[in-house]
């Protein structure tokens, strides 16, 4: 079994505890099984990325960004990385989890909902 990647393990811990508001305000709705059940984990380092929320059991990455990520072609590349090892992701941005954060768990439900089953569910 291959050990975790020390210097990944560190910055998925300074980013836990540097979460932005919106990241703040949508990790309070997924934290504890409180959508459908579904466990979600925090800045998780996944290869050579680290994504801000991810739900293993149905491979859903969620993401919240700010106005930087505006046609970011690195964004591009590491979507294109991730949905080739199977990882679906939603992208939203931090005023969309602000200003209408029911929209966004709506989606995100729906989205689990089109999940491949699980072999536990």
């Amino acid at each position: 079994m291959r050990g975790a990647d020390e210097s990944k393990t560190e910055r998925a811990r300074h980013l836990r505890t540097a979460l932005t508001d919106a990241e703040g305000k949508l990790w309070y709705r997924l934290r504890a099984r409180r959508l459908g059940g579904y466990k979600f984990v925090r800045q998780e380092p996944i290869g050579p990325y680290t994504v801000d929320f991810i739900c293993r059991e149905a491979r859903l990455i969620v993401e919240v960004d700010g106005g930087q990520h505006a046609d970011s072609r690195r964004d591009a590349v590491r979507d294109k990385w991730l949905a080739d090892r199977n990882y679906r992701i939603l992208r939203f941005w931090n005023n969309d989890v602000l200003s209408n954060p029911v929209g966004v768990l709506e989606m995100i439900v729906t989205s689990l909902a089109e999940a491949p089953p699980h072999p536990d569910r």
